[in-house]
């Protein structure tokens, strides 16, 4: 029985000291320091991995004890601690009912210094280079490590740097090498002292994102909307590279009006956020606006946009007495121009807030004889208009300068063309009224000069009326209210009168005669459309009969005696039977081909032609023919013979006896 008492207790005792053991684990040792070398405080620091929630700690410096402490770390006095000889020092946990102490250290209490984390980072851009600016802890400079990766890969290792920081009295400053100024990256820093005999590393800064520098102006383009008084300006930029921007952009707009005023007051800059588009109004008086991009590491180069005066037509003179009537309730300016662009230059300006004694100086300094562009502003629900535009002189004078580069050449015989530059600003001292123009004819007679004038805005003219051939002076000269300037001249011939060329005249002649072909041709066809020609009967071709040699062609004419010869009773009696006439035809039909031949060459060779032929065979058929129906009567009474005679035909008629 005792001895299974003995193992109870043990077994309890066991149990008593695993459970004080998982309820107390011992915390680190104790870190004690300052802040500075300066500093009369004691920052000691310890860890301890516990759930409790009612957990004390004790800190021994020697025999001195400060308890009762909640937290993992306790600032203490100088006045209660041993700052120059060492000392031990431990932390002493309680977790209820049971504690437990850390391992003990022995330090020099003034030897021992850790800065706080940096604060207040500033990084900016030099050409590769990145500069990082901090809070600095102590006047005298500090060893510095500097760890960074590039934030397009935040899955790279860190790149550490150690380096020194500059001497300074109020910042560190510290320069990290070869980086690519295009990129972003992410940087944190942390520093020691270099004055004391045991410093510790501060803690890592904040994760600090350093965007790419802004190498370029932003690119601004104005669209410009002309109001009853005022222009509205529509000012738009391209976003910057996301690079650039990986903590925010902001824009600032200044401009030598007002941004959101009236003219002629000068305000701070209007900043725009993470926008890329503003309106803004201003008056009719020239304005200069610059668009700055800001990031983290600095700013880009301005961007200035050049607004000019809105383009006055017809700009009239001021009055005389405006000085005498200006108004406390407008702004005035005067721009002083000095040539025709307008390009404002030693601008006067008076803002109603100005006393009278300094606006009496202010026009003092208006000069005599300078032209001035006048403009009264005023303000209507917080937007500049301009109420009154003109061009103004404090005192006007004659032009000291005659008008530039005075040409002139022939057109035609009786005119010409003129051409010249306008008077500069600087020398016309007064509103220019009009040009004068002079021509006089160069004769041996005396000639009278005549003289014109030309409006004052133009820059050529057409002169007229001229005698060709002839030779003219020609001067011209400015005008003002206070008289005409200095006239330049200039010689001008006419072209001569000349005769139309003869190659002229035929290309006249030759233009009417193609016209005239080209009519004739259209009226003829409209002709044949209107009357169209009467179709022509198709005669059948005549072949003439060939003679059958040459031989007859060839033969001379000879001429026979005529013979009369008296017909017997019988061949009249015989002529009327009608039955021969058949005979003949049948015999003519029937007859030997050849014996009609043999016969006609017997004729040829007698030199007579046969009275058979072809022709008058027909003749005596259709002879035949008419018999049967002609009384024989008139047969008797008159014959008729042809004789063939070497191509003649003698008709012979003989009465019956």
């Amino acid at each position: 029985m005792e001895t299974l008492k003995c193992w109870s207790s043990l077994n309890v005792m066991i149990l008593f000291l695993a459970t004080v053991s998982k309820a107390c684990e011992a915390p680190s040792s104790p870190q004690c320091y300052r802040k500075n070398a300066g500093d009369s405080v004691y920052m000691c620091e310890w860890s301890m991995n516990t759930t409790e929630s009612n957990v004390t700690f004790n800190i021994y410096f020697n025999k001195n004890t400060f308890g009762g402490i909640k937290t993992t770390w306790c600032q203490i006095n100088e006045e209660r601690l041993i700052k120059y000889r060492p000392v031990d020092i431990w932390v002493e946990a309680h977790v209820g009912n049971s504690s437990c102490a850390s391992s003990t250290r022995s330090v020099v209490l003034a030897d021992t210094v850790k800065y706080e984390a940096p604060q207040n980072i500033s990084v900016s851009w030099l050409k590769n280079n990145l500069s990082l600016t901090w809070t600095a802890a102590e006047k005298h400079p500090a060893a510095a490590e500097v760890r960074l990766r590039r934030d397009e890969q935040p899955a790279e290792p860190w790149e550490k740097r150690l380096t020194n920081t500059t001497n300074n009295t109020s910042i560190y400053q510290v320069i990290v090498m070869n980086l690519l100024k295009h990129s972003a990256y992410q940087v944190q820093i942390r520093h020691r002292s270099t004055q004391a005999t045991n410093p510790l590393w501060s803690e890592w800064s904040t994760v600090v994102l350093v965007p790419a520098e802004l190498e370029h102006e932003p690119e601004v383009t104005v669209t410009t909307k002309h109001l009853n008084g005022t222009r509205m300006l529509r000012l738009t930029w391209k976003p910057m590279s996301h690079s650039a921007a990986v903590r925010g952009v902001t824009y600032s707009l200044r401009n030598t009006q007002s941004p959101h005023g009236c003219p002629c007051m000068k305000k701070k800059p209007f900043i725009i956020k993470d926008k890329h588009t503003t309106y803004m109004y201003v008056s009719y008086s020239a304005v200069n606006i610059s668009v700055t991009a800001r990031n983290a590491v600095g700013n880009s180069p301005p961007a200035i946009v050049q607004v000019p005066t809105k383009p006055p037509t017809d700009l009239k003179a001021c009055d005389k007495m405006l000085l005498e009537n200006l108004t406390r309730k407008s702004c005035h300016e005067w721009y002083e121009l000095k040539d025709a662009d307008r390009k404002p230059e030693n601008v006067i300006t008076l803002t109603r807030k100005k006393k009278e004694k300094q606006r009496k100086e202010l026009i003092k300094k208006m000069k005599d004889y300078v032209r001035y562009l006048y403009f009264e502003h005023r303000c209507y629900n917080r937007k500049p208009h301009t109420v009154q535009m003109c061009l103004f002189y404090r005192k006007e004078g004659a032009p000291n300068s005659p008008p530039q580069h005075f040409r002139a050449f022939a057109e035609t015989p009786t005119s010409a063309n003129l051409l010249w530059k306008a008077i500069p600003l600087v020398n016309q001292r007064g509103h220019l009224i009009n040009y004068t123009l002079c021509c006089m004819k160069i004769s041996t007679q005396v000639e009278r000069e005549e003289c014109r004038n030309i409006s004052a805005s133009l820059e050529k003219y057409h002169l007229e009326n001229l005698t060709s051939g002839s030779k003219y002076n020609l001067s011209l000269a400015g005008v003002t209210h206070m008289g005409e300037g200095p006239k330049i001249t200039t010689t001008i011939t006419t072209l001569p009168e000349k005769p139309v060329k003869v190659w002229l005249s035929f290309g006249l002649l030759f233009v009417f005669f193609i016209i005239s072909t080209l009519c004739t041709v259209i009226l003829k066809r409209i002709q044949n459309k209107i009357f169209p020609p009467v179709p022509t009967p198709v005669i059948a071709d005549f072949n003439a009969c060939q003679p059958e040699s040459q031989e007859i062609l060839e033969e001379k004419e000879e001429v026979h005696e005529l013979t009369l010869l008296q017909l017997h009773p019988e061949v009249k009696s015989s002529l009327g039977d009608a039955g021969e006439c058949t005979v003949l035809r049948g015999d003519w039909d029937d007859g030997n081909d050849e014996d009609m031949e043999n016969e006609r060459g017997d004729l040829r060779m007698s030199g007579e032609t046969s009275d058979e032929s072809p022709g008058s065979t027909d003749q005596t058929l259709r002879s035949c023919r008419e018999g049967e129906i002609t009384d024989l009567d008139q047969v008797e009474n008159e014959i008729a013979m042809l004789i063939y005679r070497n191509g003649l035909v003698f008709d012979l008629k003989t009465d019956s006896a």
